[in-house]
């Protein structure tokens, strides 16, 4: 087994900064991206659910539309919120990565997001699968409850 070494620092005098914000990111990534995805569940709950439904899901096929409209709905707001402030973490997480597994089935084979592809949704499901393995971690509600899944 190798032995982890510290990397040298090409300016070394930023080490206590870097020391400082390192458990920062991990809270700083769920944030961003629990919030990033607010917007994309916003307008579907200000369209309201049949036209959300006809919009996302009719037009490709997916049925039954309004439940699952009503789910989308949920992921991208209150998921989104709730992996912000990583509340249920692992849960939304895993829902929203499931929910663009889909997204991306119905954007193959384009790749490229500007063509209509898959690229987007692909980035977005990766990362959330990465938070739903790891979790709320430090500054998390889930951490501060005491419990997660």
């Amino acid at each position: 087994m190798e032995t982890e070494r510290e990397q040298r620092l090409l300016i070394p005098q930023l080490k206590p900064f870097y020391d400082w914000v390192a458990p920062l990111t991990w809270p700083m990534v769920r944030l961003i991206v629990g919030l990033m995805i607010i917007p994309h569940g916003w307008p579907k709950l200000m369209m309201g659910l049949e036209a959300t439904a006809q919009m996302a899901l009719v037009k490709r096929g997916i049925a039954p539309a309004e439940p699952l409209a009503v789910v989308l709905i949920i992921l991208e707001t209150v998921g989104g919120l709730c992996v912000a402030l990583g509340l249920f973490t692992r849960f939304f997480a895993a829902a929203i990565t499931i929910e663009m597994a889909v997204i991306v089935y119905h954007h193959l084979p384009k790749f490229g997001w500007g063509a209509g592809g898959y690229e987007y949704p692909l980035m977005w499901g990766l990362i959330m699968f990465v938070i739903a393995l790891r979790g709320g971690g430090p500054y998390s509600l889930d951490r501060k409850l005491g419990w997660q899944l």
